[in-house]
Formats: structure tokens, C-alpha cells, sequence
């Protein structure tokens, strides 16, 4: 278990815990069992009050935790058939960005998702999660088949921001991040968008302009990293505990600002402590929203889903 800063006091029980068994283990004769148990009640508590009150800054560290499920797990657990469709059909294909045609409860959609990594070698080729152009063309292209086919749209966000690279910026990026958006919003079939870990400005928005947007408990999205924003204000990247509180990344505050539309609880102390509650969470999130849109025509889907962004710029003038 990879234990955050604010998890060393948990770390100290597990870790004794664990101790004492592997001791009692060597040494039949011992008899350490009612400790163990004991420490391990200690634990869950602390585990407990540890996640009842998270800070934003401490959600931005659990959103990025690296044994956290990530595009991939969702992928391989919730779906069936999946058949990888890669490159844009102009420059490359994007390793950041992986998506294709498979079934959600033997229903056929398109799935498209950022993944990061989980090691050192996966992490570099899929370059942390941060799509370069590419990556966001292959994206407008397999949104363009979901429509041609009349598939729903599933898509999982997990991106501190789309790469900023120069070779990036060179090819596009911006027009590309705008398109993907746009295409988002033209598509005429349902469109539902988790965002699973980080969901970092406008490479997330280029996946999550969608008509539903759930959002795991602990995750966080916004406009800027709260480090990137420290840095612009106040000068100073070691702010970003400030920056959170200002930035109301959490998910909690967004859904209060109707920027998302429903939180998926996670396990107790984060996706990352019981996966497979958290993947199976958000698999009934998504089948309970693509039924809400059963039966809706193109034009419907696509007058709703504008109208809820323009809806959402009123709000947010009017506050």
C-alpha cells in the first residue's frame, strides 16, 4: 500500500499490525492475535475520521493517488469486447487518449478515456495522461463512428491537462482541444462522462462536455492544477494548499455549483483501498444514466445538452 503524506499515523498501525503477524507467523507459540485486532480497529477509525474530512488539497493528492483504478481498469472490468481503435488518420496515434467500440451490459457504445500509466515505463509512453493533439483528433474520430452508428458515448477523464509541449502546440493543440468540444456537444447520441481521477482544464472539458457528468467522490476538476495556479497568483507553486480551498475543485462544491451532475461514493479511504467496489460504483452510475436518455432523438440530446452548458454560464454570471 502506497500511503499518502497525510496517512503516515495509518501507515504506523497498519505497518505494526502487520508486524506483529508476520512475528506470530515465524513463531507459532506467540499469540498476538486480540493486538493485531485491536491495532486493526485503531486503524479503521483512523481511516475513517482521516477520510470524513478531507481538505481540497488532501482530495487532490487521493485523486492522484497511483494505485487509484484508472481508465484501463474501467475499461477491462466494465466492458466486454472492447476493440482499440487508434490514430487520427493524419499524424499518430496518441497513447494518452485510448478508446474504441465494446459492449456495457451487452449494449454496444463507444468507450474513450485518458489513461496514465501505472508504471514507470507505461506512465512515459502514455505520457502521464496528457494527450497531445493527436490524441484529441482520434477522440473527434471515434465520437464521429459512435455517431455515424447511432452508439452511446462513455468517456473517463483522468488528465492533469492536455501536454503543453511545443511540438504539441505546433500541431494544434488549442484548435484541437476546441474541436473535440465541439464535437461533443453536435453529437446526436448520449454522451456520459465520469471523471475517475483528475479532471484538469481543457484537455478534461474536451471529453466531459457531455450530458451527464458524474463524478467520483474524491476526484477533483478544474480549471488549472492547483500548483499552476499558485505559481500565476501568488508567484510561489508552494501555495496549492491555498489555491484548493480558492479554486472549489472538490466534487462536492461542484455539484453545489451544478457544474457536475452526481457524485459516486467511493469505498471508505479512497477507490484506491477497494477498487472493485469502486469500478462496480461506477458501472451502476453509468448504466442508471445511459437509461435517463433511452429513447431521446438527436435533436433532443443535442438542444439538452447545449442548452445545460449555456444554462450553467447564467448561473454563474448571476451568483
Amino acid at each position: 500500500m502506497h500511503y499518502l503524506e497525510f496517512e503516515k499515523p495509518l501507515a504506523e498501525i497498519e505497518g505494526k499490525s502487520a508486524e506483529l503477524r508476520a512475528m506470530a507467523a515465524s513463531n507459532p507459540e506467540m499469540d498476538v492475535e486480540k493486538e493485531a485486532e485491536a491495532l486493526d480497529k485503531k486503524g479503521e477509525q483512523l481511516l475513517t475520521e482521516l477520510y470524513k474530512t478531507l481538505t481540497p488539497w488532501r482530495k487532490c493528492l487521493v485523486a492522484r493517488h497511483p494505485e487509484r483504478p484508472h481508465c484501463k481498469d474501467y475499461i477491462d472490468a466494465l466492458f466486454t469486447e472492447f476493440t482499440p481503435l487508434a490514430g487520427d488518420r493524419n499524424f499518430a496515434d496518441d497513447h494518452a487518449i485510448m478508446g474504441g467500440l465494446a459492449r456495457f451490459n451487452d449494449r454496444p457504445v463507444v468507450v474513450i478515456g485518458q489513461e496514465k500509466g501505472t508504471d514507470t515505463k507505461s506512465r512515459i509512453e502514455r505520457n502521464f495522461g496528457m494527450a497531445r493533439p493527436e490524441g484529441y483528433r482520434k477522440a473527434i474520430r471515434l465520437m464521429d463512428l459512435a455517431s455515424r452508428f447511432n452508439l452511446p458515448i462513455i468517456t473517463l477523464v483522468d488528465t492533469p491537462g492536455a501536454y503543453p509541449g511545443k511540438g504539441a502546440e505546433e500541431r494544434g493543440q488549442a484548435e484541437a482541444i476546441a474541436r473535440s468540444t465541439e464535437k461533443c456537444l453536435a453529437v446526436g447520441v448520449p454522451l456520459i462522462s465520469v471523471i475517475v481521477g483528475e479532471g484538469g482544464s481543457g484537455g478534461a472539458v474536451a471529453l466531459a462536455t457531455a450530458d451527464k457528468i458524474l463524478m467520483l467522490e474524491h476526484s477533483i476538476y478544474s480549471v488549472i492544477t492547483p500548483e499552476g495556479c499558485a505559481s500565476i497568483l501568488w508567484k510561489d507553486s508552494d501555495k496549492m494548499r491555498e489555491a484548493a480551498e480558492a479554486m472549489r475543485l472538490t466534487a462536492q462544491d461542484l455539484l453545489k455549483l451544478n457544474v457536475i451532475d452526481q457524485i459516486i461514493p467511493e469505498p471508505r479511504g479512497g477507490a484506491q483501498r477497494d477498487t472493485a467496489a469502486a469500478i462496480a460504483a461506477v458501472g451502476k452510475a453509468i448504466e442508471s444514466s445511459l437509461a435517463a436518455f433511452d429513447g431521446k432523438t438527436s435533436d433532443e440530446l443535442i438542444s439538452g445538452r447545449r442548452r445545460k452548458f449555456l444554462d450553467m454560464g447564467k448561473k454563474g454570471l448571476a451568483a
